[in-house]
């Protein structure tokens, strides 16, 4: 089962990923874990990536499709993956397409969390404060004005993947503002179908 959930960031894309990986045994490939890995390993990708993501930019499509390439080759990947965060643009969808043929796959499904992005702000001071309370490091991404950036960018540059996938026919819409459950449900019964 090969995924692909779309959303903008704060829609609850990977603590639904999480909940698929626990049920169906496929990694979560988060392009944001990834290069957040890279930045806490000190790669030359890492440090490069790293300025972009602290100023709530986005890294180069060469990057970012690069990691996906290299990580879907490894063996927890081989019955499937779900893709949190990626493809962010066209370039990057059509790049993973023809990435994904030479390699004989396809996709299976592609999920879009749909929300209020008016209360997407709300939801992520609420989890940045609950980071804080468990005693756990808040990402920087999580900063108000950070996440702004970041949605602004979501609008100009990703939410234009969404239609590229309908008209393929592959794109789920879901119900993102729904209790975590009821999307986690309605996730399942469109994998179902």
């Amino acid at each position: 089962m090969r995924l692909i959930f779309l959303g903008p960031p704060g829609a609850g894309k990977g603590t639904q990923a999480t909940r698929i990986v626990a049920k169906h045994g496929i990694p979560q490939l988060s392009t944001g874990d990834m290069l957040r890995a890279a930045v806490a390993a000190g790669t030359p990708v890492g440090l490069k990536a790293k300025a972009v993501m602290d100023a709530g930019g986005l890294v180069s499509d060469e990057i970012v499709i690069g990691i996906v390439a290299d990580r879907i080759e490894e063996a927890d990947a081989k019955k499937g993956f779900i893709l949190d965060g990626f493809p962010r643009t066209l370039a990057q969808a059509e790049a993973l397409d023809a990435m994904l043929a030479e390699k004989g796959l396809k996709l299976d499904k592609v999920l879009e969390l749909k929300v209020d992005q008016s209360k997407l702000v709300d939801r992520i001071v609420r989890r940045a404060e609950e980071a804080k309370a468990a005693g756990q490091p808040v990402r920087k991404d999580d900063d108000p004005e950070i996440f702004k950036t970041r949605l602004e960018a979501y609008n100009r540059d990703t939410a234009i993947v969404a239609p590229y996938y309908d008209k393929r026919g592959q794109l789920t819409l879901i119900d993102g503002m729904q209790p975590i459950d009821h999307v986690t449900g309605a996730i399942e019964q469109a994998l179902a179908g």
